[in-house]
């Protein structure tokens, strides 16, 4: 029995509504970014992205989880792309709220943001891509918590040589700003280790509130 989340598609008017919400953020974002060559770089598969989930409603409509977590998680990049990532001043934000630096409290050397969103893309993506693979290639047993990670595995290493190669192409300022490394050669597997421990806890979790249940098969009527 099912007692977890419910697996049942986002209305069309939730779903519509979480769309002009991120559209508003995107245009309000769009305005005087730090660095626009980077906020354009940052934009180019949200450009891809959007359209494409806005298309497949009809098609494969997500549950309002899933919506919502593919809402926070572009919020998130946004206000990355609005400042560059290396940049977001989030910690002279919870200086100014909470009084107290987070930098100092959990010891860190560099600007975090990069870091806590590629954790959250595996965390927020998850659902999603569990939804997805549902719909065209459904997994079982085990693989059922295996193949989402392994899905979002992938993502991460192929946005990881997306980068690498904007970064190559446009040099300079540019690619730097765009890679965001902070002067660390490990930049790019960190990032991806911490999107698959990201999908990790999403799947754990999902998997305890029965959201990895096995779907239900439709059974042919006789004749």
């Amino acid at each position: 029995m099912n007692t977890g989340f419910q697996r049942t598609p986002a209305t069309s008017g939730y779903a519509l509504a979480l769309l002009c919400l991120f559209v508003a953020v995107w245009i309000a974002l769009a305005i005087s970014p730090w660095y626009r060559e980077d906020w354009a770089l940052e934009n180019v598969l949200v450009l891809v992205a959007v359209p494409v989930l806005a298309w497949g409603w009809r098609r494969m409509p997500l549950t309002r989880l899933s919506y919502t977590c593919l809402f926070v998680f572009g919020v998130l990049h946004e206000i990355g792309a609005h400042y560059t990532y290396a940049e977001v001043p989030y910690d002279a934000s919870i200086q100014r709220v909470a009084g107290f630096s987070i930098d100092a409290l959990l010891g860190l050397q560099r600007n975090s943001f990069d870091r806590l969103v590629h954790l959250l893309y595996g965390v927020l993506v998850t659902p999603a891509c569990i939804e997805l693979l549902d719909r065209v290639a459904p997994p079982r047993g085990a693989w059922r918590f295996v193949l989402p990670v392994s899905f979002i595995m992938s993502h991460s290493l192929l946005f990881e040589m997306f980068e690498w190669l904007a970064a190559s192409l446009f040099g300079g300022d540019l690619g730097q700003a765009y890679l965001g490394t902070q002067g660390d050669e490990w930049d790019a597997q960190k990032d991806m280790l911490l999107a698959t421990l990201g999908s990790v806890l999403a799947v754990s979790v999902l998997g305890l509130r029965g959201w990895l249940a096995p779907c239900p098969r439709k059974v042919a009527s006789p004749g």
